[in-house]
């Protein structure tokens, strides 16, 4: 997967006459259709992207070889992958949510955290989703500069100085 980043994802069909309606994960969402082929998560299937129209939270779409509302319909919920080679260089503050999951976590004095499993956005800024082991659920960091001070993709990690109260010590 190191290869490949998530791009978008169909949330169904739009109408009847095969369109998909695509959710874009890009910052500038339009982008999404720039990047293709896209490819479904195993590879199994590879779509040229064509953006229709804008709709409500996201776009309609054709994509190639889906020609019917049912074959649209059987889409939703398939994840689209870009190449990675495919995608902007960012500038060193910026990072793909693909490079931050699996990292590890530490605190500011080098005590273990856990490792990120994925990274949210509802709206407000990003959060880490960090396993910790020994506990059953999962805990949200606010990806922000004052509490994530260090990312350190080339050693694998990440420095937190987390806010009191967030791990149960």
């Amino acid at each position: 997967m190191a290869d490949k980043v998530c791009v978008g994802a169909i949330a169904g069909s739009f109408g009847v006459r095969g369109e998909v309606r695509l959710k874009s994960f890009c910052a500038t969402p339009e982008d999404v259709a720039t990047y293709g082929p896209l490819t479904t998560e195993d590879g199994s299937r590879s779509f040229d992207l064509r953006i229709t129209r804008p709709v409500k939270a996201g776009f309609a779409a054709r994509l190639s070889g889906v020609t019917t509302k049912e074959e649209a319909d059987a889409l939703r919920g398939t994840r689209l992958f870009a190449p990675r080679s495919a995608l902007p260089s960012l500038p060193d503050d910026e990072y793909y949510h693909a490079d931050l999951i699996g990292l590890s976590v530490q605190d500011t004095g080098g005590q273990p955290r856990g490792k990120v499993s994925a990274v949210l956005n509802h709206g407000a800024s990003d959060l880490l989703e960090l396993r910790v082991p020994g506990q059953k659920g999962t805990v949200l960091v606010p990806f922000t500069l004052e509490v994530v001070p260090t990312v350190d993709l080339a050693q694998g990690r990440i420095v937190i100085d987390p806010p009191e109260g967030l791990f149960d010590d």
